[in-house]
């Protein structure tokens, strides 16, 4: 067991939410290790882990010290209840979601599709961290279904409503917000430990049909704004400092205020699976955007943030076939069937169909999981009328 894999959730084993430290397929409720320590008590003896986002790192960094020490000095699984044995619930209040799009190869990959006959990449895209406002009281916890969402869609000449035929996935990576900024104060790239507590996975389930009908001019809307998964586990950013690395090199130089000094980009290993056929491996390492510039970005022109917050990467997606991070470019937007491992074959998601994204860093005992995140596809609710 290695202690530099701990992650944070909230589990209800049967009489109510607790904030709880996760030890390999065990947990352990937080407030068993700081009972003694009065202030970190306060900050975990809740329902959730709003308080200790909010706290900041020296908080943070105390309580991990705390709960290391005190599971080294007790046997392994020693009075800790089993992962499967509770319900996992949403780890915080998402107070705001901000959806980025980061990926060099998603985006160009995108681009390729929609516009073959142009250049790829709009003019603006490698000058800024573009993105999205999304819906935060759709964001949930893992295991939560997606229900088909229905929406207007174009078919030729007809324009009507119906339940999307394209339904996708995009495999991203989701940063949670601890003490935030003051209104017309912009967060700088190398103070992004001061404000990132931690990383989740994260589905950006997208109806691609119904967002290409609305989307111009003013972006996504009902066809993502319907569910947004993540997983139930938020590992702290401090146990993955070791895996921080140098960011691939931007051209041209970004904007004073998107410049770091310090290693941004996260080695961090991902993988989609649909019905437990294994359809992309990718890595984060490359993300051509960090999540550093991602925050800075985001409050360059004086907009806050604050405790609760989630900003996502956006589609990752590495530079071969077998890499890309969702459906709509795995199957060249349903050119290429993806074969499942039972044979049957996937352009888009069907009903029953169960997507499970997973991600690590390291290896061995210093592997670091950050959980799953996995949702199954329930039909569409009639239509009214």
């Amino acid at each position: 067991m290695s202690l530099r894999n701990l992650a944070y959730g909230v589990a209800d084993p049967g009489d109510g939410a607790t904030v709880v430290v996760r030890v390999g397929d065990r947990v352990l409720p937080m407030i068993d290790a700081v009972r003694e320590h009065a202030s970190l008590a306060a900050l975990v003896d809740g329902v959730n882990l709003d308080p200790l986002l909010a706290a900041g790192p020296p908080a943070w960094r105390e309580l991990r010290a705390r709960l290391a020490e005190h599971l080294a000095d007790r046997p392994d699984g020693q009075a800790m209840t089993h992962v499967d044995d509770v319900v996992m619930l949403l780890p915080f209040t998402v107070g705001d979601y901000v959806d980025f799009y980061s990926s060099l190869h998603h985006a160009t990959n995108l681009g390729r599709i929609f516009r073959p006959d142009a250049e790829p990449l709009l003019p603006s895209w490698r000058h800024l961290p573009m993105g999205y406002h999304g819906r935060s009281g759709t964001v949930a916890v893992s295991g939560t279904p997606v229900r088909r969402p229905c929406g207007i869609v174009a078919d030729g000449e007809s324009v009507r409503r119906a339940p999307t035929a394209a339904l996708d996935i995009e495999l991203e990576v989701g940063f949670v917000v601890g003490p935030g900024n003051r209104p017309g104060e912009p967060i700088s790239p190398d103070d992004a430990d001061r404000h990132v507590f931690g990383v989740v996975l994260v589905n950006d389930w997208s109806a691609r049909d119904i967002q290409a009908f609305e989307y111009q001019p003013l972006g996504p809307f009902l066809g993502k704004s319907f569910l947004t998964t993540i997983s139930a586990w938020v590992v702290p950013l401090e146990a993955l400092t070791p895996h921080l690395v140098d960011p691939p090199v931007q051209e041209p130089e970004p904007d004073p205020t998107l410049r770091a000094t310090r290693p941004w980009a996260l080695a961090l290993e991902l993988e989609v699976l649909l019905n437990g056929t294994s359809i992309c491996r990718t890595s984060f390492h490359d993300l051509y955007w960090t999540f550093a510039q991602q925050l800075a970005h985001l409050t360059s022109n004086g907009a806050t943030t604050g405790p609760g917050d989630l900003f996502a990467s956006g589609t990752v997606s590495g530079p071969e076939p077998g890499q890309y991070g969702s459906l709509i470019e795995l199957t060249w937007r349903g050119r290429d069937p993806v074969t499942l491992d039972d044979g049957t074959l996937r352009t888009w998601l069907e009903d029953g169909d169960v997507v499970e994204l997973r991600g690590w860093c390291g290896d061995g005992d210093e592997r670091i999981d950050l959980g799953p995140a996995v949702g199954s596809v329930l039909p569409a609710m009639e239509l009214a009328g």
